[in-house]
């Protein structure tokens, strides 16, 4: 309980899985939140739909429950397409789950920080809120965690709780396949244009984001960290 408990977001697949397992394998007490529970995970799992009525609620109580001094907010979704293209629903929905979950988030798990005068909080974001064509509402959700983890950054220091982010290139993740599918034209482009020429794996994003986790990272807060083969220094617009 509390001060070694990581409570992860979206932690069935992808990035976050990848953070629950590292997590798990340095000793932590990892409580996975998600739709879909995953077999033999060896972490707790907690079913949570963020899209749901009633998901600000259940953080809470699931928080309550388990009192957690680390969170990492990684659950998201890509909307993607041209501007003209953006319907009202790819808004909503991109605004609850990359912006609004993570203030549920962090407003559940705040209680047992507090309480501790200490905590960790992680956010992901993303290297496309430097601009990426085709992303306009998915990258201006992921402009608004960081803008949202500098102000908290600054809010929550007097509580001993930092706060970073870790913003991803192009990741060989499920949901990146599902917009760029492997031998796409897209996925080639985009692998061009990165300065590594490759691309990144879901564990290379869980290191950065277990350094923001750990105890001796009590002087950093406020920061963003780009895990992108260098493309936010060289390549934009991948």
């Amino acid at each position: 309980m509390g001060r070694e408990t990581v409570l992860v977001t979206g932690a069935s697949r992808g990035i976050g899985r990848a953070i629950a397992e590292r997590a798990l394998a340095e000793g932590y007490r990892v409580v996975g939140l998600s739709r879909a529970a995953v077999a033999d995970a060896g972490w707790l799992h907690e079913e949570v739909d963020l899209a749901a009525p009633d998901a600000r609620a259940r953080l809470a109580g699931i928080a309550a429950r388990h009192a957690p001094c680390r969170l990492v907010a990684n659950a998201g979704i890509v909307r993607a397409g041209a501007v003209e293209a953006i319907a009202d629903a790819d808004f909503d929905a991109s605004m609850r789950i990359n912006l609004q979950a993570v203030i549920w988030s962090v407003q559940a798990v705040l209680p047992a920080m507090r309480a501790a005068g200490f905590g960790r909080i992680v956010t992901l974001g993303s290297r496309a809120a430097l601009g990426k064509p085709g992303r306009a509402v998915y990258a201006g959700s992921k402009a608004a965690v960081t803008g949202l983890t500098r102000s908290l950054a600054l809010e929550l220091a007097p509580d001993g709780v930092t706060v970073n982010c870790v913003a991803p290139g192009p990741i060989e993740t499920e949901m990146y396949a599902e917009n760029q599918p492997e031998g796409s034209p897209a996925r080639a482009a985009a692998i061009a244009r990165v300065p590594l020429a490759r691309m990144g794996r879901p564990a290379e994003v869980a290191h950065a984001a277990m350094h923001f986790l750990s105890d001796d990272a009590g002087y950093t807060t406020g920061q963003v960290l780009h895990v992108c083969g260098g493309l936010s220094v060289g390549g934009m617009g991948a």
